[in-house]
């Protein structure tokens, strides 16, 4: 019996391991607006918690995008979070809120989920994932089983997630 669990049509994905208290990943932001332009539905970017200890709501703040995607708008959340991480840094978790009501989200509930804590085993997860594959700093992508860290430098990382991303979606069309 053949296996066609594999989707051939399905678009590569894209990690993004990601502190929202990180201002590396607010720098990145401009390159993943750049690839949403370039491939739209075409590459799946997907958010993944790595929140760094020097980054006192960084923990929090992964849970609060848990909740934005729970809402349903988790993207312009957390690129809401990383233009403002300064003023995360500054105002802490009600400030969490604050963004949640100026995006129309149910502030309360994510008021909620920080006290209840019901996200903190998806962000746990995330993190322990990121350590057993080698992710030490943010950003840090993964594509096609390639780690790229954009910690340290972000020079030419756009340009090496586009070569794969080319690279995988040309191997779908055979």
């Amino acid at each position: 019996m053949s296996d066609s669990s594999t989707d051939r049509s399905a678009a590569p994905v894209l990690e993004v391991w990601c502190d929202l208290q990180c201002p590396d990943c607010r720098t990145a932001l401009d390159d993943l607006h750049a690839l949403r332009a370039r491939y739209g539905d075409r590459l799946e970017l997907r958010l993944r918690h790595f929140p760094l200890e020097k980054n006192k709501h960084a923990f929090a703040a992964a849970q609060a995008a848990e909740e934005a995607w729970e809402q349903g708008r988790g993207w312009p959340y957390a690129e809401a979070l990383l233009g403002r991480v300064e003023e995360l840094a500054r105002k802490g978790e009600p400030f969490l809120v604050e963004i949640a009501r100026e995006l129309d989200l149910d502030a309360e509930e994510f008021d909620t989920a920080l006290i209840d804590g019901r996200h903190i085993l998806i962000v746990d997860a995330d993190q322990a994932e990121g350590k057993a594959i080698g992710v030490t700093g943010t950003p840090t992508y993964v594509i096609g089983g390639e780690r790229l860290d954009g910690g340290k430098s972000q020079d030419g990382l756009r340009e090496k997630i586009e070569e794969i991303a080319d690279r995988l979606l040309a191997g779908q069309e055979h």
